[in-house]
């Protein structure tokens, strides 16, 4: 093959010395003009996509996202699109109180949405107040994260609620009089949910044989399990996470216990069944929501996540979807009442004392929620932020969570 000629180069126009710095500053100008006429809605997220809870966060995430893409394509909110930054905590408190520094500061996210884990959210929260900026939890349920101060919310139930549902279910529907409880003492979630239930359980007439206790991270239940056992109660309360319930079900069955296992939300991982296997057969949750509810707005939300990400969405996808479209529709109620304060938060209008003045405006709205439509439930705020919804117990059997009954307030 013989030599092949090069091609021209072509001619560079190239500026003198002296035209240089008009050139850089006309640039600088016509990109500020730019950014200043399109602008974005950044919203900010931090949750546990790694780490032992990480089925938490990834359906989060999941759901926070497809509420955003939908949000987009339907032209954003006034036409200004809406960004999303999301951070991993690992599903450890201090780096939650890490990923919010940096959202806050670094990226200068107009609200902030997350997190499952109540002690990652108390972490968080504090940080979010300061600066005034509204964080909407999806799904932490300890009454503690809301009382950190106004610009805090949740869309979901608390545990209160949650611990009295499980222990009125206990009592009326299976007709139980006696239970022992075993609770994660490093979680706030695990010790209020625990309170609570043993709380309303006795109340009820029931008896709490035993109250043994756990640390997030053990693998070996069989000696706090004998001691629960030996008392011979009908059922074991143990409201933690998936990762620790799914061993402490297996070791449970090992000494011999024929009782059922009854527990919470965070309960709600594929990872329970595929950890447990049979061991968590006849056990039951209380819930957010059921993937059984005939609700053609339910059944709408999982059509789409199934078509999106191949598998069934859990509670935490469910609420993590809630939480975004609640923020998009507050921020198109802002739009339309004051599109100024809109302009300050999506940075194409006033200063940052009116960016201040229009978050304070979006966090009015936020807590003026009521009757807002979601996919686990009607969604209204009460005067401490809190979502006011009833809670669905679900059984597990063959692997899969069954919906039993609705409990209301």
């Amino acid at each position: 093959m013989g030599a092949i000629p090069l091609p021209r180069r072509p001619r560079v126009r190239t500026l003198s010395r002296s035209r240089r710095p008009l050139a850089l500053l006309v640039l600088l100008v016509l990109a500020l003009s730019c950014a200043k006429k399109g602008g974005q809605l950044k919203i900010g997220e931090y949750g546990s996509l790694t780490g032992d809870k990480a089925t938490f966060g990834t359906s989060t995430h999941n759901g926070i996202q497809m509420a955003l893409d939908e949000a987009n394509a339907a032209g954003g909110v006034g036409g200004i699109p809406i960004a999303l930054v999301t951070e991993d905590d690992q599903g450890r408190p201090e780096e939650a109180a890490t990923a919010v520094n940096k959202l806050i500061v670094q990226d200068q996210v107009i609200a902030v949405l997350g997190e499952v884990a109540s002690s990652n959210s108390l972490a968080a929260a504090p940080i979010c107040q300061e600066a005034a900026v509204p964080m909407i939890t999806p799904s932490s349920t300890n009454p503690a994260v809301t009382e950190v101060g106004d610009y805090i919310f949740r869309i979901c139930f608390i545990d209160p609620f949650q611990g009295t549902v499980m222990a009125r279910f206990a009592r009326e529907s299976l007709r139980l009089s006696t239970v022992a409880v075993l609770r994660d003492v490093k979680s706030d979630y695990s010790v209020g949910l625990a309170g609570y239930f043993t709380q309303e359980f006795t109340r009820q007439g029931g008896t709490i044989t035993g109250d043994e206790s756990y640390q997030q991270g053990d693998v070996d239940f069989k000696a706090p399990l004998t001691a629960l056992i030996a008392r011979m109660p009908e059922a074991l309360y143990v409201p933690g996470y998936y990762t620790e319930v799914g061993l402490i079900a297996r070791q449970a069955r090992e000494l011999g216990y024929k009782g059922s296992l009854l527990g919470g939300d965070g309960w709600d991982s594929p990872k329970l069944t595929e950890i447990a296997g049979e061991a968590i057969g006849g056990s039951y949750l209380s819930n957010h929501y059921s993937t059984e509810d005939p609700n053609p707005v339910v059944q709408g939300f999982i059509s789409s996540y199934r078509t999106r990400f191949g598998e069934s969405p859990d509670a935490m996808a469910a609420l993590g979807y809630d939480a975004m479209r609640l923020l998009v529709h507050c921020l198109r109620e802002l739009a339309a009442a004051d599109p100024e304060a809109l302009a300050a938060l999506a940075g194409t209008g006033g200063d940052a004392a009116a960016r201040a003045a229009a978050r304070a405006r979006l966090r009015d709205l936020i807590a003026a929620t009521r009757g807002f439509s979601g996919v686990t439930g009607e969604i209204s705020l009460d005067a401490n932020r809190n979502a006011i919804k009833p809670a669905v117990v679900l059984e597990i059997r063959n692997g899969q969570f069954r919906f039993r009954e609705r409990i209301g307030s």
